[in-house]
């Protein structure tokens, strides 16, 4: 059977789409709160250099992969490694984002639920505390927890079902360039609050007294998380590349979106945390917390609020859109006819394995296992074990196990500075990147 192979119909398309998978809850809910909870500012520029040193060349080596083999996440591996177990790899990263989409879309849940808060009326007027109060006590209702990371899915699936173009292309063409909008006006806000020295200097300076190897572990974490390394969606999307596109250009384009977003999110929310007399380590609700107290400060302040809400929403729905795509991808092998069915089969599975994690706040916030509930067991078990070791697999495989020809050929494919960023970027995929994630890897869980 000849399979009909879908593409990106512009590197425009690719860009935001892959940055929409990039940055969605990584960089806008999981950034502020872990920076919060890390210690701010050395956990900033940890992260930060973790994410160009070891996440862009990662983030490179899968577009490799992918655009290289024009595969899904499974069949990749086995076509630059057939015979072998190297495509476990891929299946770890199946698995990875099935568990991931488990609990994120409880958290699409919550902005959903906000939402409706918000256009009924129920958040504006309140005192900055009271906000904490409201955020608590949504998420620990069950109905409203299991009603909205149900809406959450069906969404997604509707999308991912409409396939590469007319779903995930063209939704990400309109919501990633409206976020930025969105979040120049939070920002601009939040700067002239008073008193926002205190949140600035958290954030932006770094303080490194209370620096431990979990917080390191956290921030190396946090730099997959946000760019989507190693769970190989990036190489199911770079398979419906064409080979004029440029790779180098591309990662780096799309990591430093990442960034940047990572950057305003954290001048948005530390600024209003310390003005308002928040904790920084609020946690998972911080993102909640926060900005309603914020747009309640600008005229028309509830608009603004419901416009940044179904932006974040989009920008979540992306992430959870490339989640889907490689599940389905790697089952359809590129039958188009296959798609659909696949598509809901897989989100219903996913909506029934994070029921336990959307009644985490509440009905089960008394079960615990290692010490934490369902929703942040999965949280950690993905953003710190699962995500670190596909990305030293994947590291391992391009440097090690493709020749160098192949890697020459596509990362110069389509690209004027291939040449140029090469032999760095072997150097930091064959080396760098697996000594790092070994070393952090062992000394967070007291190895070393």
């Amino acid at each position: 059977m000849t399979q009909s192979k879908e593409q990106w119909t512009s590197k425009l398309g690719f860009i935001l789409a892959t940055a929409g998978s990039a940055i969605g809850l990584g960089a806008i809910w999981k950034f502020p709160y872990i920076t919060g909870v890390s210690g701010g500012g050395a956990f900033f520029l940890i992260f930060l250099i973790f994410t160009i040193f070891i996440g862009m060349p990662i983030l490179l080596a899968e577009f490799v992969i992918g655009r290289g083999s024009q595969k899904d996440a499974v069949s990749a591996y086995k076509f630059y490694a057939p015979g072998s177990s190297w495509h476990l790899i891929g299946v770890l990263g199946m698995l990875t984002c099935f568990i991931l989409l488990s609990f994120y879309s409880v958290v699409g849940g919550w902005i959903l639920i906000f939402l409706y808060e918000t256009m009924a009326g129920h958040l504006s007027g309140l005192s900055e505390q009271m906000y904490g109060d409201v955020f608590n006590s949504v998420i620990a209702n069950p109905f409203y927890a299991i009603i909205g990371q149900f809406i959450f899915i069906i969404i997604t699936i509707v999308v991912v079902a409409k396939g590469v173009q007319k779903g995930i292309e063209r939704a990400s063409k309109i919501m990633m360039p409206a976020l930025f909008i969105a979040f120049l006006i939070l920002i601009i806000r939040s700067l002239t609050l008073d008193n926002i020295s205190e949140g600035l200097s958290f954030f932006l300076y770094p303080d490194f007294s209370n620096l431990s190897s979990k917080t390191i572990l956290f921030a190396l974490g946090q730099s997959f998380f946000s760019i989507s390394v190693g769970v190989s969606v990036m190489v199911t999307y770079s398979s419906y590349l064409s080979k004029k596109e440029d790779l180098p250009k591309s990662a780096f384009t799309i990591v430093m979106m990442n960034v940047l977003i990572s950057m305003l999110a954290g001048l948005a929310i530390f600024p209003a945390v310390f003005s308002f007399g928040f904790e920084p380590t609020e946690g998972p609700g911080l993102l909640f917390v926060v900005l309603p107290a914020v747009f309640d400060k600008i005229p028309f302040g509830s608009l603004f609020l419901i416009l940044f809400l179904v932006l974040f929403l989009f920008a979540t729905l992306t992430s959870a859109f490339s989640m889907v795509e490689i599940i389905v991808a790697a089952i359809t092998k590129g039958d188009q006819r296959k798609r659909q069915k696949v598509t809901w089969i897989t989100g219903v599975l996913i909506f029934i394995v994070g029921i336990p994690s959307a009644l985490s706040a509440g009905v089960l916030s008394d079960f615990t296992l290692f010490g934490k509930t369902m929703f942040d067991l999965l949280d950690y078990l993905v953003s710190n074990i699962l995500m670190p070791i596909g990305a030293l697999l994947i590291s391992i495989f391009v440097g090690f196990k493709i020749n160098r020809k192949t890697l020459w050929e596509e990362i110069n494919s389509g690209s004027n500075n291939g040449k140029k960023i090469y032999a760095v970027w072997l150097l930091l995929i064959k080396y760098v990147a697996p000594i790092a994630i070994i070393i952090v890897f062992l000394d967070a869980i007291g190895v070393l």
